[in-house]
């Protein structure tokens, strides 16, 4: 069977606060550990009520020090946010404390607005062009080498290089993993389209490196699954009213599935949200592991990431709970 794993946004519900959602997103951690998930995951977003991961090397370090066997990492840094140096002397500092069990999965989008995106680096200039070069930068700080540091240099540096993953949502970042002989993520939860395409031009593309000798891809899909179809969909609302909401400019903290319910959604509006829901698992075990099994065969992913966002703690955690009875960890 496939691998599974888990993406978390340390998400903040209507009636809770970041701390509580920090402190469950450390439970679920614990929870997918036991329950044979290989990594979890935390995405960074800046200038959302509802995302509280907008610091993934912090939060990483908490993760893993709750945790003994589970990968933790990022999924991902958003390189264009940061400085390569930095980033490097964080996920260095993390590979050092916990070695073996850190991933730094990189992305090139900002994760928020450009003027947040502009407040995070500080430079006029907070486009993507200079990606590539980013990503190489930081991964020459870490990897093994002989002779002395480099003059900048990371300490922790050279030795302690974390599982580096390309994020990406688009034929960009596929050619850009392939190129540099990287492990490729796809981000088909919120970009279903360019799935096969990108999955194509990343093997079409791959060049074996000293990190990797072959392709090897995963695939983050957004999955509710609950005891019975219906609950799940009843789940599925708060999600549903809050792509309304994002789409609008209405950023909030994730509604209830009462506060969807209550909504009252248009026949335009069902019809966008039905198009952006389209390629989410949702439903009971049965139909939510068939349709990873499918996505799987489809894609020929190493590995399958579920993105499940709901309002309580105890739905999430019951959601992971039942794709994992139904599917063979081996």
């Amino acid at each position: 069977m496939v691998a599974l794993s888990v993406l978390e946004l340390a998400t903040v519900g209507t009636g809770s606060t970041p701390a509580r959602a920090l402190a469950e997103t450390t439970k679920l951690a614990t929870a997918v550990e036991e329950l044979g998930y290989k990594r979890l995951w935390v995405a960074e977003h800046h200038g959302m009520p509802a995302v509280a991961s907008s610091a993934p090397a912090v939060l990483i370090a908490h993760l893993a020090g709750a945790t003994s066997t589970l990968r933790v990492g990022s999924g991902g840094v958003m390189l264009p946010n940061h400085s390569p140096l930095v980033v490097a002397e964080q996920f260095g500092t993390l590979e050092a404390l916990f070695p073996g069990r850190i991933d730094l999965g990189l992305g090139r989008a900002p994760g928020t607005d450009h003027v947040t995106a502009r407040a995070l680096r500080r430079v006029r200039d907070v486009g993507a062009e200079g990606f590539p070069d980013d990503v190489v930068e930081l991964i020459n700080y870490l990897a093994p080498t002989e002779g002395p540091p480099a003059h900048p240099s990371a300490n922790p540096g050279h030795g302690y290089l974390p599982e580096v993953w390309l994020l990406g949502s688009s034929i960009f970042s596929a050619q850009l993993a392939g190129l540099l002989g990287l492990p490729f993520s796809f981000a088909y939860h919120f970009s279903p389209e360019p799935l096969d395409a990108a999955l194509d031009a990343y093997r079409s593309t791959f060049r074996p490196s000293a990190l990797l000798g072959e392709p090897k891809t995963m695939v983050a899909v957004a999955v509710i699954c609950a005891d019975s179809e219906a609950e799940a969909r009843w789940l599925a609302g708060s999600s549903a009213l809050s792509i309304l909401q994002r789409r609008s400019g209405r950023l909030g903290l994730l509604p209830s599935p009462e506060e969807a319910a209550a909504y009252g959604f248009s026949p335009a509006e069902s019809a966008v949200i039905e198009e952006v829901m389209r390629t989410h698992l949702i439903g009971d075990p049965e139909t939510v592991n068939e349709g990873i099994a499918q996505l799987q065969r489809r894609t020929g992913a190493d590995e399958i990431m579920l993105s499940t966002r709901v309002h309580s703690y105890e739905a999430r955690v019951r959601s992971f709970a039942l794709v994992s009875e139904g599917h063979d960890f081996a």
